[in-house]
């Protein structure tokens, strides 16, 4: 007697659903990990908070009020430099967590933390989302204690105030991205920090911060342009309440006569920090 084997019914049943290589909850825990590492690493250096507001308040309360005072001589535009200057100062708060942020990352490649990081099973880029929304917070926090100043400057306290620290909460964002970009292709932590400093003071010199980037000669004008921190300070400054325009003294960006909306200069922000995170996790990928 011959046995009927069962095998034909076992081939037509559907073979099961393989499990999707990155589940969405996984990636979640692990943004959401590395976003707490960060807060906790902030929350335990309060030194870091404290000098990494010296210099915007130094350029804030030093430089502007020395220009200030030098308006009867200067021009009568430059009577209002402390409150045109705020918005720069705003941004110019945000650099630090986003130093910070990427020193840790050439930090934990030394130790093997971003090894082990690696071969966990989740996604690149929620690893680096992570660090970023983390540096984003810690950017938001600094906006947000200098924004406490806005009214001895000039600049009144209104709700708008709220908005313009989500506006550096995206700032802050965007050069947390560019600096895990640069932290994923330097390994040293000396030669990051003079690379994003060289890198910095030019992109905030040439923003449109200490002086209007409109009416400017030459290639000094074309590199304002050109410059996508010009849009972001340009969005804070026209989001704060009161005369920030120096009495109508200062003009703002444009693009071949056109004055890009608020919105549009968020969203330049907001692409080219996911730009550099999407770049800096196919180097990371490689790198490690």
């Amino acid at each position: 007697m011959t046995q009927v084997s069962d095998t034909p019914r076992a081939r037509t049943e559907a073979p099961p659903e393989p499990a999707p290589a990155h589940p969405p909850r996984r990636n979640l825990r692990a943004i959401r990990m590395l976003w707490y590492r960060e807060v906790v690493r902030l929350g335990r250096n309060r030194t870091r908070i404290v000098m990494g507001l010296v210099t915007p308040l130094m350029f804030l309360l030093i430089l502007g009020t020395g220009l200030e005072s030098a308006a009867g001589q200067v021009g009568e535009g430059l009577r209002q430099y402390r409150s045109y200057l705020f918005p720069g100062v705003l941004v110019m708060a945000t650099q630090a967590p986003a130093i910070a942020v990427g020193i840790s990352v050439v930090w934990d490649r030394q130790a093997g933390f971003l090894r082990q990081a690696l071969v966990a099973p989740v996604h690149r880029v929620s690893l680096l989302l992570g660090l970023c929304l983390g540096g984003a917070m810690s950017g938001a926090l600094y906006g947000g204690l200098v924004l406490l100043i806005a009214g001895p400057v000039g600049v009144p306290y209104h709700p708008a105030l709220l908005i313009a620290l989500v506006e550096v909460s995206l700032v802050a964002l965007m050069f947390t991205a560019l600096g895990i970009l640069a932290a994923v292709c330097i390994r040293k932590i000396e030669t990051f920090q003079v690379v994003v400093s060289l890198c910095l003071m030019p992109l905030m010199f040439l923003s449109g911060a200490m002086f209007p980037p409109g009416g400017l000669p030459g290639w000094l004008g074309t590199a304002v342009q050109l410059n996508p921190l010009t849009y972001a300070i340009d969005a804070i400054r026209r989001t704060l309440p009161g005369d920030l325009d120096m009495g109508g003294y200062a003009v703002g960006p444009q693009l071949w006569g056109w004055t890009p909306p608020v919105l549009v200069e968020l969203a330049m922000v907001v692409a080219l920090a996911f730009g550099a995170l999407l770049v800096a996790a196919r180097r990371f990928s490689r790198a490690e």
